[in-house]
C-alpha cells in the first residue's frame, strides 16, 4: 500500500464547474492510464478564497446564486466580502485493480443551508460532499457500478465560467444517495442510477407513501451521450439526454423544499458541448414534465402553476501567455419557474470570466457576474418568504 499525492488528478476531481457528475469515469480513466494505481491511497485538497463587491436595486434581496441564504449575510443595496468560499479534501482509495473507494470532505459557509450568518456553527461544518464505493476495470469491461453519495447523471451541468456555477446546476444538478451502472465504449456512455425517495440533498424527490422519509429505492436517472473525436482527444463534439423519476418540483404552495409532495414531477434535459483545440461551445435545456404545483399562490391565482425549466449557453477561449494558460468565458443562463409577468417568472444570469493558470492545478480568475430576477429557495411563489 502506497500513499501518494497527485495535484493534477485531485484538481480534476474536486473542481465544481467540469465533468461535475462525470467524476467516477474521470476516476476509472485515471486509473487505466495508471495515475492512480493499484493498492494506494491519494490524498488531495483545494481551497477557493473571494473578493466581491455586490449591488442590487432592492435592498436586502442579491440574486448571486453562489451565496445563499442572501437575507442572512447580505443587507442593504450593497455588499462586499473578502472570505473562504470552500476547502475541500479528497480522498481515493484502491484495492486491487478494479474496488476503488472515494470521499470527499467539503466547508462550504457561504453556501450551506444552515441557519444564521457565516459565522454561525450551524453554517460552519464540514460535510462529506460525496463519498462512494466504485467497482469497475475499463480495461477489462466497459461497465462500472457506484454505490453511496454522488452526483445524479442528470444532463451536462458544466458551466464554462471559472467559478459561477450556471442556473441549470442550480435548478437540476442532482446529489444524492443512490447506486448508479455505467457503460463507456466506443464513445458512447450510458448511466442508470437508482436514487434513494423522499428529498435529496439536491434535486431529487419521490415522495415515501405520501411522506418525506428515504426509506425506499424508488427515484431514478437515466442518461446516454455519445462523443465524436475530431482526430484528437481534445477536439470533439459531445451530445446527449437525461430523464429523472422526480425533481426537485413537487411541493404545494407554499414551497418548501425537503418536505413531503404528493406526486414526484419528472424532468428531462438535452445537451451539447463541442471542443475544437482552444474553444469550447456549451449549451443545455432541462425541463419538467408538469407543473410545480407550489407555482400557483391562490392569493394571486392570476398567475397559473409553471412548469420548471432551465437552460445555458456559453463558450470559453483558450489561449497561452509565455508559461500561463489563460481562458476567457461568457455564459448565460435561465431559470425559470412562473408564468409570464409573475414576480417569481425568471431569474437571468450573465458571466463574463477570466482564468490564469498559474499552475496545472492553481488558478486565479475573475468574473462579472450580472443577475436580473429573484428566485428564493422556498416561497418562490409567496406565502411566507421575505
Amino acid at each position: 500500500m502506497t500513499v501518494r499525492s497527485n495535484s493534477g488528478y485531485s484538481y480534476d476531481m474536486l473542481d465544481p464547474t467540469t465533468n461535475i457528475n462525470r467524476k467516477q469515469l474521470m476516476l476509472l480513466e485515471n486509473r487505466r492510464r495508471e495515475d492512480i494505481p493499484d493498492d494506494s491511497v491519494t490524498f488531495g485538497a483545494a481551497v477557493t478564497s473571494l473578493a466581491d463587491f455586490h449591488k442590487s436595486n432592492t435592498a436586502g434581496k442579491f440574486g448571486y446564486l453562489m451565496r445563499h441564504p442572501t437575507s442572512n449575510n447580505q443587507v442593504g443595496t450593497h455588499s462586499s466580502e473578502a472570505v473562504l468560499h470552500s476547502a475541500q479534501v479528497g480522498i481515493t482509495g484502491t484495492a486491487g485493480s478494479w474496488i476503488t473507494a472515494y470521499m470527499e470532505l467539503l466547508y462550504d459557509p457561504e453556501q450551506s443551508f444552515g441557519q444564521g450568518t457565516i459565522i454561525d456553527l450551524t453554517r460552519n461544518q464540514i460535510q462529506l460532499r460525496r463519498g462512494y464505493v466504485l467497482f469497475g476495470d475499463l480495461d477489462r469491461l466497459p461497465v462500472y457500478v457506484s454505490v453511496g453519495k454522488m452526483a445524479t447523471p442528470f444532463g451536462l451541468t458544466d458551466t464554462v465560467n471559472p467559478f459561477t456555477a450556471s442556473t441549470v446546476w442550480h435548478a437540476f444538478g442532482g446529489l444524492a444517495y443512490g447506486g448508479q451502472v455505467g457503460y463507456s465504449a466506443r464513445g458512447i456512455n450510458l448511466s442508470f442510477m437508482g436514487v434513494q425517495g423522499g428529498p435529496q440533498f439536491r434535486a431529487a424527490h419521490t415522495p415515501v407513501e405520501g411522506t418525506a422519509v428515504p426509506s425506499r429505492l424508488n427515484n431514478y436517472v437515466v442518461d446516454g451521450n455519445y462523443t465524436l473525436n475530431f482526430g484528437t482527444q481534445s477536439s470533439g463534439l459531445l451530445f446527449g439526454a437525461s430523464y429523472t423519476k422526480g425533481s426537485a418540483y413537487c411541493q404545494g404552495f407554499p414551497v418548501m423544499h425537503f418536505l413531503s409532495c404528493e406526486s414526484p414531477n419528472a424532468a428531462y434535459d438535452v445537451y451539447t458541448e463541442i471542443t475544437t483545440g482552444s474553444l469550447t461551445v456549451l449549451a443545455e435545456f432541462a425541463k419538467t414534465v408538469d407543473v410545480w404545483p407550489g407555482t400557483f399562490n391562490p392569493d394571486i391565482p392570476q398567475f397559473t402553476a409553471s412548469r420548471v425549466s432551465s437552460f445555458s449557453v456559453g463558450g470559453k477561449s483558450r489561449a497561452t501567455v509565455g508559461v500561463t494558460t489563460l481562458d476567457i468565458s461568457g455564459e448565460f443562463s435561465r431559470f425559470t419557474a412562473g408564468p409570464d409577468g409573475a414576480p417569481w417568472d425568471d431569474q437571468d444570469q450573465l458571466v463574463f470570466g477570466v482564468a490564469a493558470y498559474v499552475t496545472r492545478s492553481a488558478k486565479l480568475f475573475g468574473e462579472y457576474i450580472r443577475t436580473d430576477g429573484y428566485a428564493p429557495l422556498n416561497f418562490i411563489s409567496g406565502g411566507g418568504g421575505p
